[in-house]
C-alpha cells in the first residue's frame, strides 16, 4: 500500500490511497481540472478512482465532490449527517454510500473504517485504511484528542496527522477573535504540541511514514512541525515530512 497527499491545507484537501489494483481518495476539496492535474503529478487519472471516502462537509474538503462524480461517476462515502448538510449546496448525482464510525467498508484491495473525531461538522470521521498486511491512520480535522481516535490509530504503519497552528502564532496572528476561537476549541483543529503529543503516543517500532498534514498558511511553519514530529519520533528534523497546500507530497510505500 502506498499514500500521497495531492494537497493539504485550507484551500483543498486530498489524499490518494493506493493497493494492488485499488486507488481511492480521502476527500476531494479541488475541483476537476486541479484535481486532474494533482493526479498526473503522481501517475494517476479521474477515472482510475475506485472512490472517495468524505472526512466531513467543509468546503476544502467536498469542493470537488460533485463535479468529480458528474465527470466519472465515482461512488462516494461519507456519513449521513455530512450527506445531510451536502443535500443542501451540492447535488451528488452517482452512488452514495453512507457510512458509521468503527463499521468497515471494503472497495477492491482497501479496507476502509471510519472513526469519529470532535470537530465543528456535522458528523466528522477520519478513516484508518489497510490493505491486508498494513495500517494507514488519517487524522486532519479534529480539535482534541480522545481515546477513541488513539486506539482508532494505534499500530498503524503509516500516520497523516494534522499539526494545523502554533498556538503562539495563532493568538498573535492576523484572525478575528471568534475564529481563533473556533480554531483552538476543542472542536477546531489540532495546534502542533497537542499533535507532538498524539504522535509520541502512536510511536511503535513499526511505524514507517509519518505525514504532518493540514498546516496553516497564516498560523503556523513548516519548520516548528518538524521540530515538534522530530521530538516526538526522537529523529532528525530533517527526516520530518510535511504535506504542502500547493504541491502536496512525495509518494510514501508501507510493506508488512
Amino acid at each position: 500500500m502506498r499514500f500521497v497527499s495531492l494537497g493539504s491545507g485550507s484551500k483543498g484537501n486530498a489524499l490518494l490511497v493506493h493497493a494492488g489494483t485499488t486507488r481511492i481518495l480521502i476527500d476531494c476539496g479541488f475541483g476537476v481540472r486541479a484535481l486532474s492535474q494533482r493526479l498526473a503529478r503522481v501517475g494517476c487519472i479521474l477515472d482510475q478512482l475506485d472512490a472517495v471516502f468524505v472526512t466531513h462537509e467543509h468546503s476544502d474538503h467536498v469542493a470537488g465532490l460533485a463535479a468529480l462524480q458528474r465527470r466519472t461517476g465515482c461512488p462516494v462515502h461519507l456519513t449521513e449527517g455530512t450527506h445531510c448538510q451536502l443535500r443542501e449546496r451540492q447535488r451528488l448525482s452517482g452512488p452514495v454510500h453512507e457510512v458509521r464510525a468503527n463499521q468497515a467498508v471494503t472497495v477492491g484491495d482497501l479496507q476502509v473504517t471510519p472513526y469519529g473525531v470532535p470537530h465543528d461538522a456535522a458528523e466528522p470521521v477520519q478513516f484508518v485504511i489497510s490493505d491486508g498486511a498494513c495500517r494507514l491512520g488519517v487524522l486532519t480535522d479534529a480539535g482534541s484528542v480522545t481515546g477513541s481516535m488513539v486506539e482508532a490509530l494505534r499500530e498503524c504503519n503509516g500516520l497523516v496527522i494534522e499539526f494545523n497552528h502554533d498556538a503562539d502564532l495563532l493568538r498573535d496572528g492576523p484572525y478575528p477573535a471568534f475564529l481563533k476561537r473556533r480554531i483552538a476549541s476543542d472542536e477546531g483543529h489540532l495546534d502542533n504540541e497537542a499533535a507532538a503529543h498524539l504522535l509520541g503516543e502512536l510511536k511503535h517500532p513499526g511505524l514507517q511514514h509519518v505525514l504532518g498534514a493540514h498546516l496553516s498558511e497564516q498560523n503556523n511553519r513548516p519548520e516548528l512541525v518538524r521540530a515538534g514530529m522530530s521530538r516526538a519520533l526522537g529523529a532528525s528534523p530533517q527526516e520530518m515530512c510535511v504535506a504542502d497546500q500547493a504541491e502536496g507530497s512525495d509518494w510514501f510505500s508501507l510493506t508488512g
